[in-house]
């Protein structure tokens, strides 16, 4: 049960319109970095990205670049600043 409060605490302070990056420590020891290509492009680390929607644990982001948006999890996303 602690995992589903701790994206909840990040749903609570990340919404949709945020601007976000992608935090490199949690993004790396992922499942999903597995499943990835192994070297991820700078700009996902760099931000800034916009939330477009939050699902279940889940956030969606669009970066300024011509790629397509992508889901990720919520505790992999931190506050551009």
């Amino acid at each position: 049960m602690a995992e589903t409060s701790a994206p909840a605490k990040a749903t609570a302070a990340l919404k949709k319109g945020a601007l976000v990056r992608v935090n490199r420590h949690a993004f790396s020891s992922s499942t999903e970095a597995a499943a990835s290509d192994p070297s991820p492009p700078d700009y996902i680390f760099e931000g800034p990205g916009e939330l477009l929607a939050v699902k279940e644990g889940y956030g969606q982001v669009r970066w300024r670049m011509p790629v397509p948006d992508v889901w990720l999890r919520i505790d992999q996303l931190e506050p551009f600043s």
